[in-house]
């Protein structure tokens, strides 16, 4: 037996050798021969990367991270210092596309003292210079490196990849935070960035609200400014109202829940926050050409266009047959809003139909309002009695009138004011002034647009028509009813469903009537699905204070911005909060954040069956809502979601 352990020893004592001689210090398959930087086929990486472009071709982003999980869906490439020399510590940049663990690679190469880690490109983030996009470099997890040696490593990366500068900071992960702490004045005096995980949403330069890609003329918006489908629109501030434009760069802040928003993801155009757009080089030098115009996940894409391409590009969205709503008039009566239901959106809208809808969702009582729908068989009439579908034909006809817009839009209120001038039926009246009288004295009413070409499945139609509230001061309801009728008119309206060869005159109005709230404390707006961030498990909140609405802030506004868990156990997330002095103050209290997510969850799985949606589909449900004076929880309307 002694004997046996002796041979066993020397046994293993000289396959450990050779072992060791065929993998110097590494496991896993011997040391190649070295490879120099300067001297790397592309598919292994590079020694120096030169713009911006070089780094997207050599970079990953997806689900395959191995254990390096921080780094799933983010764009990356992994770098390696090599030491051999100490006089002169050589880079090699990964191709990431290839490769993305660093032992291994290193074995191809030949190396082994090393530094390594990644370089990741955060595009929302504002960098140290004040520019959109952050690059941040991270190490192992478990790595600790004194502040000498990371203001070493960003020095010698940015020797080899310019576009580094002003624009990196140092990501310390687990490891590595407790030193950083214990030597964070080292990095201010030096003036080194840092990044941490707590800053994911903060300082954000870059946001982009809708990925797409387009073409048009680069105009600053101006009040005075007519804009176009050709044309691209730089605004200052976020507009309440625009007609359909070829894409929207804005140096407001916005959210996914504004009407500029939700209409260019209906329009299918390109549409980011870029915090002083107009300051920056790539765009100021744009402006008053034709461009071409692209947005996606990673940044922005701006530059010259040539008139084939632009020509080219409108021919494409453009549909090529005339599109007709679908308009029942066969219901000829005002009725409650609980007598109606989804499936009558041909008869009095898509708004009017979703709320009844969700009359049998078996909410909490008093959250949806009580009220009456108005058919589209009353709109009709009310054409034909005047004589306006003559009008209209008359005013289409004429050649200025399609040919420029100015003259289009202002011949279309002169439209709107003969309308809201026009006499109504005799018996129209009557049921109006039934109706008026159906709600308490002193009430005002609150005479709210649904059309068929708004709130589908697909098309939101998002800002195009106007509600009106009735105070009890102005006498019979017609009036607001007539104002509702006009916005059918509305130059952005007209011009959008030009665009898409909709039919003018098939396109009808109803009226949705409930009482109006004031005072309310806050109104937001839900998407039951994370359309920003792309988070899983979260609701996607904004929320504003008092009465001024989310989709059409005032240029003051600062709506909160809240990730709300499907599950009370997972709570809220505050990316941004109302009040910058109360940063972790919600404008909801926990009751309300419980009721609403409870009314969100039977909103959207009811309406997912009721569009005919499977689980795997993508779909969800914009919700807007209010917290009335006293604190209670209305929901006032839900469309789906434009993906």
């Amino acid at each position: 037996m002694k004997h046996l352990f002796i041979v066993l020893f020397v046994f293993t004592c000289f396959i450990s050798s050779n072992y060791a001689q065929a993998q110097p210090g590494r496991r896993g398959g011997p040391l190649g021969p070295r490879i120099e930087p300067e001297n790397l086929e592309f598919d292994l990486g590079v020694g120096e990367i030169p713009d911006r472009e070089m780094f997207e071709r050599l970079s990953y982003q997806g689900p395959e991270v191995s254990r390096d999980a921080y780094l799933a869906n983010l764009e990356f490439v992994k770098f390696i210092i090599d030491k051999a020399d100490p006089s002169n510590h050589k880079v090699y940049f990964m191709n990431t596309q290839n490769h993305r663990a660093h032992p291994p690679y290193m074995r191809l190469v030949g190396i082994e003292s090393r530094e390594r880690g990644a370089i990741t490109y955060m595009p929302r983030l504002t960098s140290p210079n004040g520019s959109p996009g952050l690059y941040i470099i991270d190490f192992q997890p478990n790595d600790s490196y004194a502040f000498e040696d990371i203001d070493r490593i960003i020095k010698t990366l940015t020797l080899q990849m310019p576009l580094l500068k002003g624009k990196v900071a140092f990501h310390p992960l687990s490891g590595n935070l407790r030193r950083y702490e214990a030597e964070k004045t080292k990095y201010e005096k030096a003036g080194v960035a840092v990044y941490l995980d707590s800053d994911i949403y903060k300082n954000i330069s870059f946001l982009p609200l809708n990925i797409a890609k387009g073409f048009g003329r680069l105009r600053v918006y101006k009040n005075e400014l007519r804009s176009s489908p050709r044309d691209i629109l730089i605004c200052p501030t976020l507009p309440n109202e625009m007609p359909r434009v070829a894409g929207v760069i804005t140096e407001a802040r916005q959210t996914p829940l504004s009407h500029v928003n939700l209409r260019a993801i209906q329009d299918k155009v390109p549409n980011a926050f870029i915090k002083d757009a107009r300051q920056l080089e790539d765009i100021s030098s744009l402006i008053g050409k034709e461009v071409f115009y692209e947005v996606n996940s990673q940044g922005y894409r701006i530059r010259l266009a040539s008139r084939s391409e632009m020509q080219e590009h409108f021919e494409s969205i453009r549909p090529v047959a005339a599109q007709y709503p679908k308009r029942d008039l066969s219901s000829k009566e005002i009725i409650p809003l609980h007598k109606a239901n989804f499936v009558d959106a041909s008869r009095f809208g898509a708004k009017s139909a979703n709320l009844a809808a969700m009359k049998t969702f078996k909410l909490k009582d008093g959250i949806l309002p009580n009220g009456f729908v108005m058919p589209f068989y009353f709109y009709d009439e009310f054409m034909k009695h005047n004589g306006f579908y003559r009008v209209f034909k008359k005013m289409a006809g004429n050649e200025q009138f399609k040919a420029d817009a100015k003259f289009r839009e202002d011949a279309l209120a002169k439209f709107r004011v003969k309308i809201i001038s026009a006499e109504m039926p005799s018996w129209m009246m009557e049921r109006i002034s039934s109706l008026q009288k159906q709600f308490p004295a002193g009430t005002s009413i609150r005479c709210r647009s649904s059309t068929n070409n708004e709130d589908l499945d697909g098309f939101s139609g998002a800002g195009l028509y106007d509600s009106f509230t009735h105070n009890p001061s102005e006498g019979h309801l017609s009036k607001s009813v007539k104002q509702v009728f006009a916005s059918l008119w509305n130059f952005r309206a007209y011009e959008e469903r030009s665009f898409f060869l909709i039919d003018h005159e098939q396109t009808a109005m109803g009226v949705l009537f409930h009482p109006n709230f004031k005072g309310e404390l806050s109104n937001g707006v839900a998407v039951t699905s994370d359309v920003l961030y792309g988070t899983e498990g979260n609701y996607y909140l904004n929320i504003q204070r008092g009465e001024d609405l989310v989709t059409n802030p005032t240029g003051e506004s600062s709506p909160e911005e809240t990730l709300l868990g499907w599950w009370e156990r997972d709570g809220q997330q505050m990316i941004r909060a109302s009040d910058p002095d109360k940063p972790e103050v919600s404008l909801l209290d926990s009751d309300q954040q419980k009721e609403l997510r409870e009314a969100l969850g039977r909103i959207h799985f009811n309406f997912e069956k009721l569009y005919g949606k499977d689980r795997g589909d993508a779909f969800a449900m914009e919700v807007e809502f209010k917290i009335t004076n006293d604190g209670r929880l209305v929901i006032k309307q839900a469309r789906p979601w434009v993906f």
